[in-house]
């Protein structure tokens, strides 16, 4: 059976901004973010990637600012995040924001890292984690990567790729940076069924 195309439940343009305003305006406790599975075929069954009717600059933006309100109350928290969304060809950054103070410099090269994962090998960051059992020296020797060449990559949570129906290939990417691994890709993948169907 063919997988099912999801696609946004509200058209209507600024959803998610008026997601984040909310959640500025608010004293919102954080929600909790579902964790995913740790076994590899659950995740590749159930949370690898998503396959969307569409995925244009203006979903990137809906998408970025639902993950912008859903991180916020954490933020606040004290668990600041950097969220970014690039296209696939390119990678052309379409959203990107920190969420909160305190995020640094290391979570641009973690979001590079895991960007660079999920376009090469076609997968979650997750689930290259899960895979690996999180065994970097592993991954490595599987592609025969020199340790230099392996910096560039991350198999930590947090990278999602995006699928659209019709088109071969990955289109875009989400990654999540700052919390731990398993939020960092389970925010992405919870916002996401929230907020398509």
């Amino acid at each position: 059976m063919a997988e099912k195309a999801l696609r946004r439940r509200d058209p209507a343009a600024g959803r998610g901004l008026r997601a984040v305003l909310a959640a500025q305006s608010g004293d919102a406790a954080p929600i909790p973010i579902p964790g995913p599975p740790e076994d590899a075929d659950a995740v590749k069954a159930e949370c690898d990637s998503f396959l969307l009717e569409s995925f244009t600059a203006s979903d990137a933006w809906e998408l970025g600012h639902l993950l912008y309100a859903r991180l916020l109350p954490l933020a606040a928290a004290g668990k600041p995040t950097l969220v970014s969304i690039a296209l696939a060809s390119g990678p052309h950054v379409v959203f990107q924001s920190a969420v909160g103070g305190g995020t640094a410099p290391d979570n641009e090269a973690w979001v590079r890292r895991k960007r660079a994962t999920v376009l090469r090998f076609g997968a979650s960051t997750w689930l290259q984690h899960c895979k690996y059992a999180g065994d970097e020296a592993a991954f490595r020797a599987k592609f025969g990567l020199s340790p230099e060449s392996a910096e560039m990559y991350a198999i930590h949570g947090g990278g999602v790729p995006i699928r659209v129906k019709g088109v071969e290939g990955i289109v875009a990417v989400v990654v999540v940076s700052g919390l731990k691994q398993h939020e960092d890709h389970g925010v992405i993948v919870d916002v996401i069924r929230r907020n398509w169907e």
